[in-house]
């Protein structure tokens, strides 16, 4: 029996041991943060101080003291991002009444956040900045815009009534006049409602993107749908249209002559020899208008100047020539081993060529930050298109740098995919002039403004520096957490961020995957949500959430769950598709659910109706789901 004590005694006293290391070390780092935590203003200096002693906390490997304290039937400590001192000093106090020892007079005193007050603070940040949540859930939706809703109130009023709480408007699309549609048509509809639908208006910010590429050929392909066993389900549709017909109303039609569709009924026929040489004979099914309507089960390419003979009766009634064409889309296809040429400036991509010396000339592309070329170093890894292709920088000049690709297989490379350089520490403004300019524009009506591509407190800075400029306190700001570097930094922007009264985190999952890794995401947005929660500064989950769904109008699996965990955020966002209504009645759905099962880490015990019946005898029972 002595024995017994004596370990369960030791055990306490190393559990004791650990807590007061990691409570001394999480005092010692308000001093270490002294000048940041100064600069926030006093209401928010709790939650400073708070995040301040997370940090000092998760500089420790705690796994072994939890499963001790774990062992002991005490708290394990994995759930104190709200209120850190308060967590430690209540473990400490048990440890130290098992122990039989009196409890020192500053562990008895309370920390700066207590177990209730965290979870208040978190609440009303997030309230200040998002707007007080739905009642069904405490998770708020976030909806991205069509360029469209702005002459579409019927839109927005769907979107309303279907529980939008927050109207997202990317300032990296449309224009500013349409960004102001949009806001008016949204007070418009909700003006008689008692909760008010907020504006948060993103700001592009410097993305790094490929420049134009050469236009491809002049060309129309026709082609038939066929099934399995290569036959004909579908003939190959194609419509001719007048020459002096109005180009935007021409679509994707082959312009002829006007006299050549004049003379053209159904029932006749059109012949004429493709791109490549092959005879081709099109049916005529409807001529009305200034078209023609045809039909064929060939594939065909048609380009300028294809001679088009009318026929009729086994003769030729009529002659015309195909008229211009617009150009394809360019693009560059790329291949594992290829050599790429970022270069500085705007000129079109080139596709890789041989001169006549025989020597060849590596395919190119440009990027119009000049400062990329500056920060990027041989070796160092580059990602194009959402991480679609991947290279490594082999050589680096004054004017651009040489990627060799890696593990593509014959992808195209198109212009304005974004580049991402996760291991180059560029050194861009986050605030662009014409973010500047838009800045001033909608902070007449936004809510929130969102910056992009933010790295570093100095952007935070000149953000902030931005809106006392312009007098535009009330608007809250949300840090778009998108790069590597911002992640890295994300204590620092946070603490810099949060001198300002309206302040929110968006984890931008897209590029931030192609920026850490796919294999790293889940890790380091489970790490985000924890050092908001320490900060009790508010999440937005973004991103990719029920894409599927929204764009196809089917979700998968993957998604459901995935949108199951972004109730762990204060917000979700949702991007434009063209089932968006039908998606934000789908994830309330989903959010209001799981929020009955589980409030941030902490699964909530909340009555199962699975564990409420037993089986008869006959192996099936009354609650059975598959009865």
């Amino acid at each position: 029996m002595m024995q017994a004590d004596t370990s369960w005694t030791e055990q306490l006293r190393r559990a004791r041991v650990g807590v007061e290391q990691l409570r001394h070390d999480a005092r010692a780092a308000e001093q270490e943060f002294a000048a940041e935590i100064a600069q926030v203003p006093s209401d928010r200096r709790m939650s400073a101080i708070n995040l301040v002693h997370y940090l000092a906390v998760r500089r420790h490997d705690v796994r072994a003291l939890q499963e001790e304290l774990a062992c002991i039937g005490l708290s394990s400590l994995g759930r104190m991002e709200a209120h850190v001192m308060a967590s430690l000093n209540a473990v400490l106090r048990v440890l130290h009444t098992l122990l039989g020892e009196p409890v020192p007079d500053d562990v008895l005193q309370p920390g700066p956040v207590s177990f209730d007050s965290g979870a208040t603070l978190l609440a009303r940040h997030a309230d200040d900045v998002l707007g007080p949540p739905p009642q069904a859930c405490r998770t708020r939706i976030m909806v991205t815009m069509p360029g469209d809703a702005a002459d579409d109130p019927e839109l927005i009023q769907s979107l309303i009534d279907a529980g939008m709480d927050i109207m997202r408007i990317n300032c990296a699309h449309d224009t500013p006049d349409t960004w102001r549609r949009m806001a008016t048509q949204l007070r418009h509809a909700d003006r008689d409602r008692e909760k008010r639908c907020l504006i948060s208006c993103e700001l592009a910010g410097p993305k790094l993107r490929t420049g134009p590429i050469e236009a491809g050929p002049a060309v129309v392909k026709c082609r038939p749908s066929r099934d399995a066993l290569g036959r004909v389900t579908r003939a190959a549709q194609v419509r001719f249209v007048a020459q002096t017909r109005d180009a935007k109303d021409t679509g994707a039609a082959i312009p002829v002559g006007g006299a050549f569709i004049e003379k053209a009924s159904a029932g006749d026929t059109i012949r004429f020899v493709d791109a490549r040489g092959r005879k081709r004979t099109l049916e005529v099914r409807t001529t009305r208008g200034g078209e023609c309507l045809c039909e064929m089960d060939r594939t065909a390419y048609v380009v300028p100047g294809t001679v088009l003979k009318l026929r009729r009766d086994g003769s030729t009634i009529a002659k015309a020539r195909v008229g211009d064409l617009p150009a394809l889309d360019g693009f560059l296809e790329l291949d594992a081993g290829d050599t790429l040429d970022v270069v500085r400036g705007d000129a079109p991509g080139r596709h890789a060529t041989r001169d006549e010396s025989g020597q060849s000339h590596p395919a190119s592309i440009s990027c119009a930050v000049s400062e990329v070329f500056a920060s990027v170093r041989a070796g160092q890894p580059v990602l194009f298109d959402d991480g679609k292709i991947r290279g490594e920088i082999s050589a680096v000049g004054d004017d651009r740098f040489r990627v060799k690709i890696q593990g593509a297989s014959k992808t195209k490379l198109r212009a304005g995919k974004g580049i991402n350089l996760p291991e180059s520490e560029l050194r861009l403004p986050a605030l662009t002039r014409e973010d500047i300019e838009h800045l001033e524009q909608v902070a007449e009506y936004a809510d929130a403004v969102a910056m992009s591509f933010v790295q570093y407190p100095g952007d935070v800075d000149d953000l902030l520096r931005e809106i006392d400029r312009l007098g535009a306190a009330k608007l809250g700001i949300v840090l778009k957490i998108e790069k590597r570097t911002a992640f890295g930094n994300l204590p620092e922007l946070l603490l810099s961020a949060m001198r300002h009264p309206k302040l929110a985190v968006m984890i931008a999952r897209g590029d931030l995957g192609v920026e850490v890794g796919f294999e790293r995401l889940s890790e380091v947005q489970e790490e985000m949500l924890w050092l908001c929660e320490a900060a009790h500064v508010p999440v937005i989950w973004a991103t990719q959430v029920l894409e599927s769904l929204a764009k196809g109008g089917l979700a998968s699996r993957a998604e459901v769950t995935d949108a199951a965990m972004a109730g762990r955020a204060e917000s979700v966002m949702l991007n434009k598709g063209p089932h968006i209504v039908e998606t934000l009645g789908f994830l309330r759905d989903v959010i209001a659910r799981i929020g009955e099962h589980q409030t941030k880490k902490s699964a909530r015990l909340r009555r199962l109706d699975v564990a409420g019946s037993r089986p008869r005898s006959s192996g099936i029972s009354d609650a059975d789901p598959a009865a």
